[in-house]
């Protein structure tokens, strides 16, 4: 193709620990409070008493600098997450778009489990293509702390994550990213996308696709950090890339193929 898609040209990814100050803000016991009331589940409130969890803002904001060292201007930056944000009244997305050169236009995507990540990238590639946006920022992050029992099983991550993807408009075929409620089974599906795209295919793929079991270590950045790590030596050798990732609360599998 000729024509100039949004392509992912750098990705970082970073874990890390400690807490941040805002674990320990009042406002938040009230917002999770409000949250769970309605529901009758629990707050954890040793979590609350000590202090425990991570802002996006704060684990995100370096990395979003180192990301765009050349001070190139952003036009878009979408934060997407799972695991809450332990500072609910002040918009991690907004804030971090103050680390980014230009006015970019930011918003987060969330209470999707997984999917979040692709569905962040899908609006990238959708909003590239109203012809304003050359350069978005996508954002995953995940922390360890969940300040209420949940009424189900939640895979928590070990480490606060993050992965900041950096999307700029380049010449040859779009990034493409496909969401799929579950009719097929996902392994079947996702067979069919990889021999699509011909054996050379580099395959990343979430926990309980391919065999994989039991709860990854860090459950919404793992994928995209294995990614970070191999995609300059994949696109240094040519291969495409797939992607995939399974929601089973939602019942969503998510792709994202790079070619």
């Amino acid at each position: 193709m000729a024509d100039h898609g949004l392509r992912i040209t750098r990705a970082i990814a970073r874990c890390f620990d400690g807490r941040s100050e805002a674990s320990l803000d009042p406002d938040l016991r009230v917002f999770v409070s409000d949250l769970v009331r309605p529901y009758g589940l629990p707050l954890r409130e040793d979590l609350l008493r000590e202090g425990v969890g991570h802002s996006y803002e704060e684990l995100a904001e370096g990395l979003v600098r180192e990301a765009l060292v050349d001070g190139e201007s952003v036009d878009l930056l979408i934060l997407a997450f799972d695991t809450p944000d332990v500072r609910p009244g002040a918009p991690s997305s907004l804030a971090l778009s103050r680390s980014c050169p230009g006015t970019p236009l930011a918003f987060a995507v969330c209470d999707q489990g997984s999917a979040a990540a692709f569905t962040a990238l899908r609006l990238a590639a959708d909003y590239h293509r109203t012809g304003a946006c050359r350069r978005a920022v996508v954002v995953l992050a995940e922390q360890t702390a969940l300040h209420y029992e949940p009424a189900g099983q939640v895979a928590l991550p070990e480490r606060h994550g993050v992965v900041v993807l950096v999307c700029e408009e380049a010449p040859g075929p779009t990034m493409a990213v496909h969401q799929i409620p579950g009719s097929e089974p996902p392994d079947v599906v996702l067979r069919m996308q990889a021999e699509q795209l011909g054996p050379d295919a580099a395959l990343v793929l979430g926990p309980g696709l391919g065999g994989a079991e039991g709860p990854a270590a860090q459950p919404f950045t793992g994928v995209w950090a294995e990614l970070a790590e191999r995609l300059p030596a994949w696109q240094a050798q040519g291969r495409p890339v797939l992607v995939a990732g399974l929601d089973r609360r939602l019942g969503v599998l998510s792709m994202l193929t790079l070619a």
